[in-house]
């Protein structure tokens, strides 16, 4: 069982004057919510780390990214007596230096009874990567190379990143990491009158890239949490899945709507996501990764 999903923006979204039009956006927003549905079902049980809903999450990413064309295979790794399992994919050939982009897809799963969702918190996260997956590869004709990564273990220290980085840091030369953390909601706007936004942590030295990306787009781009120094450091360097990629000296963004009240909730479902603007966000990350191929 999986949903016939494919979130393909055209090769014509590296030139930055493209308007999305409002048939895009629908369409689009038909097929993320067709992913985000599939992932939030009970079949995988808030994907809990260790567990069956887990493991079922893990193979339907894996069968993915095998769909596209990605060298792809999983990763186990074990942490305080469980099993985990990162889904990695390669675009083919070898390239002089890889851009890894990864979303963790385990969230709360079923605790004490409660079923945990975990629409936001990553499935959003998760939807984008797919999303990525099936477009960017095309893009490779480069130096640069792209390695997928699902993390497994974010609730689990974030175990999942650091067994990537223990191993695949070894076999490939990367320089970059993009991590796509909650990526779905319009509830904590970084300006209350703007609330088509979108937070870049790590992504200053980008701006002109991203304002370029942006165009015809129209979000509100951030590059601190909140405008909060100590936030902004908190979340960029240990909160999420980057933070073993900083530690590690690679360059690292984190893209993310923020923290909002559903955030690892029983309410963190699709109904309250912004699927037109999570298109959006997609949108601007596709357009500025293809430009850096």
């Amino acid at each position: 069982m999986r949903p016939i999903v494919k979130i393909i923006l055209p090769l014509t979204l590296c030139l930055f004057s493209l308007q999305l039009t409002a048939q895009q956006i629908d369409s689009s927003q038909d097929e993320l919510k067709a992913e985000l549905v599939f992932l939030t079902d009970s079949l995988f049980a808030g994907r809990g780390f260790s567990s069956p809903g887990g493991s079922n999450a893990a193979m339907y990413l894996l069968r993915q990214m095998r769909d596209e064309g990605l060298r792809a295979g999983p990763q186990g790794f074990e942490f305080e007596g469980g099993t985990g399992h990162n889904v990695v994919g390669v675009t083919p050939g070898w390239f002089e230096n890889y851009i890894v982009v990864g979303a963790h897809f385990d969230g709360f799963g079923i605790l004490d009874g409660d079923f945990y969702p975990g629409a936001d918190s990553n499935a959003s996260g998760v939807a984008c990567l797919l999303s990525l997956v099936r477009s960017i590869p095309q893009f490779c004709k480069g130096s640069t190379g792209m390695i997928f990564v699902a993390f497994d273990g974010h609730n689990a220290s974030m175990s999942g990143a650091q067994a990537f980085l223990s191993k695949y840091s070894k076999e490939y030369p990367i320089s970059m990491m993009i991590n796509l953390d909650t990526m779905g909601s319009d509830l904590e706007p970084v300006d209350a009158d703007r609330t088509e936004y979108l937070i870049i942590l790590g992504g200053i030295s980008h701006q002109f890239a991203f304002d370029r990306a942006n165009s015809g787009l129209g979000l509100d781009l951030c590059y601190d949490y909140y405008g909060s120094s100590s936030f902004t450091d908190l979340f960029y360097r240990r909160i999420s899945d980057q933070a073993a990629f900083l530690e590690a000296g690679i360059p690292s963004l984190m893209f993310t709507s923020g923290i909002t009240t559903n955030t690892n909730k029983l309410s963190d479902s699709v109904e309250n996501l912004n699927l037109p603007l999570l298109s959006k966000r997609i949108a601007l990350i596709t357009r500025w990764l293809a430009n850096r191929l």
